[in-house]
């Protein structure tokens, strides 16, 4: 088990957290977060590439010349892969890249970045993200404290905090019912709200 410092929404310490599960440097499972995070990536694929086998090319009903005595190779129809404006023979189709991940598999994999952002200094809990809706005012606040880049994560779908991450540059914000552990690699820093924190913990099993 171990104890996280809780900051208030000055980012001043305000106490700890318990976590209810381990946050030792054993408990990181470097194939779990590949895993997921590939998972991710697939999932964005948008696999529409398709092309027509002969089936699907139009016209070619008849076939273009008689069997015999033409001098020419038979042919059954002008559609044939081996004609211009014939099918494609092996080519592309619509497809989804998606990959499943087991539920068990996610969990190692949240477990894994939640500790690896811990160990490195770079997890911040905090009691509540101030912010009134607007970009600058998150920019300052994140970076005033050298913050960025950050994936902030709300314990609320309807913050303001997820307005104001739109348009940050080197930042983002979700909502803890969609937290991201690909988000969460790909950002330097990771600030979670309290509410967020203790909900993830929840998953955990904390």
């Amino acid at each position: 088990m171990a104890r996280i410092m809780l900051l208030n929404e000055r980012f001043e310490s305000a106490g700890e957290v318990e976590t209810g599960v381990g946050f030792d440097p054993g408990d990181i499972s470097e194939a779990a977060v590949h895993q997921v995070v590939k998972a991710a990536l697939a999932a964005r694929r948008g696999g529409n590439a398709q092309t027509k086998n002969r089936a699907a090319v139009r016209g070619g009903g008849a076939k273009p010349h008689r069997q015999k005595g033409t001098g020419r190779a038979r042919q059954g129809s002008i559609r044939a892969p081996n004609h211009v404006g014939g099918g494609t023979v092996f080519g592309p189709a619509r497809r989804s890249h998606a990959q499943k991940v087991n539920k068990r598999m996610a969990l190692r994999a949240l477990h894994s970045v939640l500790v690896d952002k811990f160990q490195a200094g770079k997890l911040s809990v905090v009691e509540r993200v101030e912010s009134d809706g607007r970009t600058r005012g998150l920019f300052a606040l994140l970076n005033d404290r050298n913050l960025l880049p950050a994936l902030v994560v709300t314990g609320s779908k309807d913050s303001p905090v997820l307005r104001a991450a739109r348009n940050l540059a080197r930042g983002r914000a979700l909502w803890v019912g969609r937290f991201s552990v690909y988000e969460a690699v790909r950002h330097e820093n990771l600030v979670i709200e309290r509410r967020a924190f203790e909900s993830l913990l929840e998953r955990l099993g904390g």
